[in-house]
């Protein structure tokens, strides 16, 4: 089981930087995937970013590629997620969510673990 915590959210001005974090707990975060997903009101829960367990490969929303960075810190059991150039439509409560043994996916389905989330607002 994996119980996680998400950090780093708030109110930035456009074309600003934020860093989230998450925090987890459980002998199987070193062998899960990682997900960021957020939801803005009134919209679906959607793909952010996704790391597989060794850190070796990410994967990226079309939205947020060349802008956001995943990572992860095996040995601090933290994810990451570095948001650069942040535009308003990015506003949004973003969740971390892990995947044990699984690939790194970008579907809600194959997450079993979530955190509680974090706002994340960008004004214009």
């Amino acid at each position: 089981q994996v119980q996680l915590v998400e950090s780093g959210g708030g109110l930035v001005q456009a074309g600003g930087s934020l860093r989230l974090s998450c925090a987890a707990s459980g002998r199987s975060f070193s062998v899960s995937a990682m997900g960021w997903f957020r939801q803005a009101p009134g919209k679906e829960r959607e793909f952010v970013a996704a790391i597989s367990w060794s850190g070796g490969a990410t994967y990226y929303s079309d939205s947020v590629e060349g802008r956001f960075t995943i990572s992860r810190d095996n040995a601090e059991n933290t994810v990451y997620l570095q948001m650069n150039s942040l535009k308003p439509e990015d506003t949004a409560v973003y969740y971390c969510a892990a995947d044990p043994w699984g690939p790194g996916a970008s579907e809600i389905h194959e997450y079993n673990y979530w955190g509680q989330g974090t706002q994340v607002t960008v004004s214009s």
